[in-house]
């Protein structure tokens, strides 16, 4: 199309050329990111959990950011939000979030995102201006389909009920409606205080432990896996995978692909594609 605009000295025709060789790379690009969410898992509904680090209030209010930076991504990929459990923090920020994100392929893109993420900047917090370190981890796990069975045996729970913390209207926080299980045998305890139902809180609460269960059990099958191909390090928590630097000078880097970015600015607003996309693209090159 671009030898024949020429030929015949048509600029409108070597417009629409490019035009078309644009849309034809957006596809090929679109293509390329589902043959990388090839995961049994990639296409479900993700669970989100934001946990602020030690350090109080500089830690919780990095946790509140990150919780802003997801949910502004979310938006940018036309998702739907529910947050499931917040809890604010004593002075500022937050202690820690659950919510849920909706949409194709979102536990896919959003699983690339576990692990501990560290802020540098000049403290808020600090009358005398000193730079500061905080950290936050995020936990993902796929939301279940109803048609995915985890067996939960009432002896192993140990359910409360208790009054939700922090704003929640004129209901929320005045009676006892919120709901935390404990699964007794792996001592993982998740909680709900977001509905004004009890009924409602412990429903939700239960589909988070059943993401949570299955998601301990798929890792440690994971793990065997892992330890046949020495890759053991892609599926560990708790190492920092990522830092965001606001002092002395502005970058963005992942550690674990090494890809840096300038505009950290733009990545807190939400555009974490490019980490997600180099992330997704480095494992299966590795594949």
């Amino acid at each position: 199309m671009i030898d024949l605009a020429h030929e015949e000295d048509d600029p409108e025709a070597l417009e629409e050329a490019f035009l078309q060789i644009e849309a034809v790379s957006n596809r090929i690009q679109k293509l390329h990111l589902e043959m990388m969410l090839d995961g049994p898992d990639d296409d479900k509904n993700a669970i989100v959990s934001i946990n602020a680090g030690a350090g109080g209030t500089e830690a919780q209010d990095w946790a509140e950011i990150l919780f802003r930076m997801y949910a502004r991504w979310v938006e940018r990929k036309g998702f739907k939000m529910e947050i499931i459990d917040f809890q604010p923090g004593d002075e500022a920020g937050i202690k820690g979030v659950t919510f849920t994100a909706s949409g194709e392929n979102a536990y896919g893109y959003l699983k690339s995102e576990i692990g501990v993420h560290r802020l540098v900047r000049i403290s808020p917090f600090n009358a005398a201006g000193k730079r500061h370190t905080s950290f936050s981890s995020v936990f993902v796990f796929p939301e279940l389909d109803n048609d995915i069975v985890v067996d939960i045996d009432d002896k192993d729970l140990r359910i409360d009920v208790f009054r939700a913390s922090g704003s929640g209207g004129q209901h929320v926080n005045k009676t006892s409606s919120a709901v935390r299980i404990t699964h007794l045998p792996t001592g993982i305890s998740v909680q709900c205080q977001q509905e004004k139902s009890q009924h409602r809180n412990k429903d939700m609460a239960m589909k988070v432990l059943k993401a949570r269960l299955y998601q301990a059990e798929k890792l440690k099958q994971d793990e065997k896996l892992q330890e046949m191909h020495d890759a053991k390090e892609d599926i560990a928590w708790g190492s920092q995978i990522r830092s965001y630097v606001l002092h002395p000078y502005q970058m963005a880097k992942d550690h674990r692909i090494g890809m840096e970015v300038g505009n950290v600015n733009a990545v807190l607003d939400g555009d974490l594609d490019p980490f997600i996309e180099g992330v997704l693209l480095s494992k299966k090159n590795r594949r």
